[in-house]
């Protein structure tokens, strides 16, 4: 049975590289991956392809159009056997970016492209626009996680998308549930238990902790993911954890999003001195 997750959370916080190594742990474990990058920038599937920017579904449906397209146009194999799609956008400044999702979703489905043991969406920050939310609202994110830090603009913005998902669980064609926090540490005072009570809080779980390591800027200058960089490092066995953890969840939750003042109070405890 395919096994379909999408990462949300506030832009910058970690995304990408959460998901590429993911990605690159779950084929060594020798399933077949699909990675999706939903972000504009299309950097997603970026360390999977040795810091290729790989054409875009948007660029194609511009250039070709949509119905001239052909898997081989914008599926493109990366590190480990992983297959990159990358969504791509509008032209700086006009149009809608979550249209651009849309769009791509549409393509991959007339060509048959959507189809793998795990399927990874890496969405942009957080849920601005129906666009954005598509992979939940529409049944292709069957499993959410939430990628965050201790800091509490990370938290809010991991709590906005807590609410989305609440909203959309019972109207969607897949029922998204949460399937659990990740913690991509920022290296503050007491952030694994902070992360670990919010998920709490919500209904969910901290499935694993990622530290803040040098290792992660060091694969990148190199173009790499941590998982091909330096396989037997600590930081790439997080990632492992973490890609075991997640194929091995049955957890999946429709979460209770806290009230502002409860967020901030509950940072607040962790934070102040």
């Amino acid at each position: 049975m395919m096994k379909q997750i999408a990462l949300y959370g506030k832009g910058g916080i970690g995304k990408s590289t959460t998901s590429t190594n993911i990605s690159a742990a779950l084929s060594g474990m020798g399933l077949d991956v699909l990675q999706i990058g939903c972000d504009p920038k299309r950097d997603s599937t970026r360390m999977l392809m040795h810091g290729r920017l790989i054409p875009t579904v948007m660029d194609q449906v511009r250039e070709r159009g949509d119905k001239a397209i052909t898997q081989e146009d914008v599926v493109f194999t990366g590190y480990g056997g992983v297959r990159c799609v990358e969504a791509g956008g509008p032209e700086p400044g006009v149009g809608c970016a979550g249209r651009g999702i849309i769009a791509t979703f549409q393509v991959l489905e007339r060509l048959g492209a959507l189809h793998a043991d795990v399927v990874v969406y890496d969405v942009l920050g957080d849920v601005v626009c129906g666009g954005f939310a598509m992979p939940m609202r529409e049944g292709y994110a069957q499993e959410v996680y939430l990628v965050t830090s201790g800091e509490l603009m990370s938290l809010y913005a991991a709590n906005n998308i807590c609410k989305a998902i609440r909203r959309l669980s019972g109207r969607s064609r897949g029922q998204c549930r949460l399937g659990g926090v990740i913690c991509n540490a920022k290296n503050l005072p007491d952030e694994k238990q902070l992360v670990a009570t919010f998920a709490e809080r919500i209904g969910s779980t901290l499935i694993q902790f990622i530290p803040r390591d040098p290792v992660v800027q060091r694969a990148e200058l190199n173009r790499m993911t941590v998982i091909e960089y330096l396989p037997g490092s600590d930081q790439a066995e997080a990632y492992r954890l973490l890609a075991r953890n997640i194929i091995e969840n049955r957890r999946l939750d429709i979460p209770e999003p806290l009230e502002i003042a409860e967020l901030e109070n509950l940072a607040y405890d962790f934070i102040a001195d």
